[in-house]
């Protein structure tokens, strides 16, 4: 994800050039630009002929087109937030169920505590794995036992590690550190965990219908193709470089809503899932009060332009 100041224009465009989603964008407005300059070359001196199609007609068309671009653009949108809220419930939810364990557990009881760190800060970092192409289990917190062995063979990993949590706080209820009152409040907290993950489900697993993405693709298409045709009587040479800008923004438009209706993937404009996850980990050892090594807590600091 690119965190950057909005109010710092010449900042965004030294950006600029580093996008990916810029790159292949004017490499698309280059080709549009060729396609002009044919045009120009071969209709501008048949455009005596005035065989030419109504500009009212199209200027209806470019506000239709306006119109569905935005709807598009919005869809895009409510996805990627939709996507930024779940995984601000997950840190909250986290750190609230740290908190709450931290004040009941004693003080040196070290044995729970780190199990407790271990478990719960391997949940969001499971979930970014399992949201993208799969668990890093050498990023987990080692478990004792068994466990990871579990967690390999496990076809959901997040759902096992929830799983185990459950275990855990039953295994505090049995031994009197928590009170059947105290486990109702922490289950309220722990239920949200895999609410968040479904929801994250939900939306990565539910994309845009294709019939409309491949509708607007379409239209834009053909409105681009069509521009030159209906400029050159009108501006000449001079339609190059306008129908250049038009679709500039109409490809550009297009392409940021492509990007962003999955927000949890690896594009520069992403959600920085890895580093929130490590950044949970942090603060649940450090609500916890127990170490983390130094190079875990660096992972929760990465550069701003890079998405991990």
């Amino acid at each position: 994800m690119i965190v950057y100041k909005s109010a710092d224009w010449w900042e965004a465009f030294r950006h600029l050039r580093q996008s990916p989603i810029i790159q292949k964008l004017l490499q698309r407005v280059m080709l549009l630009g060729l396609y002009s300059s044919a045009v120009a070359v071969i209709g501008y001196p048949l455009s005596h002929l005035k065989v030419t199609i109504d500009p009212q007609y199209f200027s209806l068309l470019g506000i239709l087109l306006s119109l569905l671009l935005a709807f598009r653009t919005n869809s895009a949108y409510d996805r990627f937030w939709e996507g930024r809220r779940v995984w601000g419930q997950l840190t909250n939810n986290c750190r609230n169920l740290a908190v709450l364990l931290h004040a009941r557990l004693p003080a040196a009881d070290q044995s729970h505590r780190y199990h407790l760190a271990k478990l719960l800060s391997n949940f969001p970092i499971a979930l970014e794995g399992h949201l993208r192409e799969g668990v890093r289990f050498e990023q987990l917190e080692d478990l004792p036992g068994n466990l990871m062995d579990k967690l390999r063979q496990s076809g959901h990993v997040p759902s096992l590690l929830a799983a185990l949590l459950q275990e855990f706080y039953e295994l505090l209820l049995r031994e009197e550190l928590i009170l059947p009152t105290h486990l109702i409040t922490i289950q309220r907290h722990h239920e949200a965990l895999l609410d968040v993950c479904g929801a994250c489900e939900r939306i990565q697993r539910t994309p845009i219908p294709f019939s409309y993405s491949y509708f607007i693709k379409g239209f834009i298409s053909v409105f681009l193709l069509v521009m030159p045709w209906v400029l050159i009587t009108t501006y000449g040479f001079f339609m190059i470089p306008i129908t250049m800008f038009g679709a500039y923004a109409l490809l550009g438009v297009e392409m940021i809503g492509d990007e962003i209706e999955d927000p949890f993937g690896r594009d520069s404009n992403d959600l920085p899932l890895a580093q929130m996850a490590h950044r949970m980990r942090v603060n649940i050892h450090e609500i916890l009060g127990v170490e983390l090594h130094e190079a875990k807590k660096a992972l929760a600091d990465a550069p701003y332009s890079v998405v991990q």
